[in-house]
């Protein structure tokens, strides 16, 4: 028996969860208004009895064309015939179709291939955590419950949201709660691979295709087969690399870089940006075909200001995993954490946690001023408009073991040092590098760690 193959999306006006199936429905020619569901596997339409669709349009070929349904669309190929097939008003001999459209075949019929969507019911989330995602806000249960939808698929999954709400913990959850858990989760920071080499990373090379290119090398999409592929930041991937990653999504294939024969890759893609990439599509900044290849189902993972109610858990939680528990939340204190907006959002709370159980609560008087937030770095940014963090002093660094003392000190440094570098060159990492004498992944790497915003724009 065969089985009615089912999508798992986002609707682009809506949000809402949808099931999308296709129809095959013929318009125009002898046999119009035959209608046919499509099906798990292939779908043969022509003249000849044996085919899934029988038409009786003479011009139509016996066996024209073949229609396959793939997890980002439906693959149409023309069988080499006769009178062709027409998609937009162009001969095709093969085409994926992301929506609704129309081919003609022959000289008379004319065919539309038809999504159907339903809305799916997302069920109570049970609990308050999806993986090592901690949320019982209505907002984090309405998304934990989208996601418990379309781990299991193989569906394309954005995750779209500011920095440091987590959205890589979700996608590691999202890989764990799927079919693909025991094969591999690979990152790929679209933001801090310096653009000469990310081709490379991505794609792999072939020995002698550039200079440095001392031996072949696997590229993270191949690492990540049988797998789940997680590109962090999508939206900071160069203009002229987006094509490249669109094949690989459209035809599950990677070639290397400095290599002819493309490989095979099974994979699953997870993507997350704190861009709004439709803003960047309009503006011509990223492709409106990959935009949609990667927003199959498309949440949006919210701020900490807007979930509040969870920081006592949150904190909580945080200081158990550093192996800390006991945080004491007083009145006073919870009331300070609920006056804070979270510029950083989860990851400013976490690094805010783990301050006060190396230097005491008292250290975080005074929060707006030493909370790990983003600062964005941008041009026309002046270093005296960059708030100051307040160190921690001598006395508390005194009561600490000499390891947390020791970091927490050099923590300070770091943040303080690169605040400062970043605000001197107007966020540019390429000039604050060669300034610091450190290499630029090092200065990402850190920007990352202390929840820093630069502006690459």
């Amino acid at each position: 028996m065969t089985q009615v193959h089912t999508q798992l999306l986002t609707d682009d006006a809506s949000g809402a969860l949808v099931q999308r199936t296709f129809r095959l429905r013929v318009v125009s020619g002898p046999d119009a208004g035959k209608e046919h569901v499509l099906d798990e596997g292939t779908t043969m339409v022509g003249t000849h009895s044996d085919n899934d669709v029988v038409l009786t349009d003479v011009t139509v070929s016996r066996r024209h064309l073949e229609i396959r349904v793939r997890r980002d669309g439906i693959a149409v190929r023309d069988l080499d015939t006769t009178n062709g097939t027409k998609h937009g008003g162009a001969r095709v001999n093969s085409v994926v179709l992301v929506g609704a459209a129309r081919l003609r075949l022959g000289k008379h019929t004319e065919m539309d291939v038809e999504p159907v969507d339903k809305s799916v019911e997302l069920e109570a989330w049970q609990g308050d955590r999806f993986g090592d995602v901690l949320g019982t806000t209505p907002p984090m249960q309405r998304l934990f419950s989208l996601l418990a939808k379309a781990a299991p698929t193989e569906a394309t999954i954005l995750l779209q949201g500011e920095t440091g709400t987590g959205k890589e913990a979700i996608a590691e959850a999202v890989h764990r709660m799927s079919r693909r858990s025991r094969g591999p989760f690979i990152v790929v920071d679209c933001g801090s691979i310096p653009h000469e080499l990310i081709a490379s990373e991505l794609f792999g090379h072939a020995k002698g295709s550039f200079t440095g290119a001392n031996a072949d090398k696997q590229g993270l999409i191949e690492a990540a087969n049988q797998g789940t592929l997680f590109l962090d930041e999508i939206g900071e991937l160069a203009l002229d690399l987006q094509p490249q990653l669109l094949r690989v999504l459209d035809r599950r294939q990677v070639r290397r870089v400095g290599e002819t024969q493309s490989v095979d890759v099974d994979i699953r893609v997870v993507a997350a940006t704190h861009r709004d990439l439709r803003a960047m599509v309009r503006a011509g900044q990223f492709r409106e075909d990959l935009y949609y290849r990667l927003a199959v189902v498309a949440t949006q993972v919210p701020p900490l200001r807007d979930r509040k109610a969870d920081i006592p858990a949150l904190a909580a939680w945080f200081a158990d995993r550093m192996g800390r528990g006991g945080f004491a939340q007083s009145a006073a204190l919870l009331e300070q954490l609920e006056r804070h907006d979270w510029p950083g959002n989860v990851r400013e709370l976490r690094n805010v946690v783990e301050r006060a159980l190396s230097l005491g609560t008292a250290a975080l008087a005074g929060l707006d001023l030493i909370a790990d937030g983003p600062r964005t770095f941008a041009t026309g940014t002046l270093e005296e408009e960059v708030p100051a963090r307040r160190a921690p002093s001598n006395a508390d660094v005194l009561e600490l073991p000499f390891k947390e003392a020791k970091a927490a000190l050099v923590e300070s440094f770091e943040r303080d040092y690169l605040v400062a570098l970043l605000a001197r060159h107007r966020g540019n990492i390429s000039r604050a590098a060669a300034e610091a004498g450190i290499d630029r992944n090092y200065i990402h790497r850190l920007v990352k760690k202390y929840g820093l915003e630069v502006d690459r724009g």
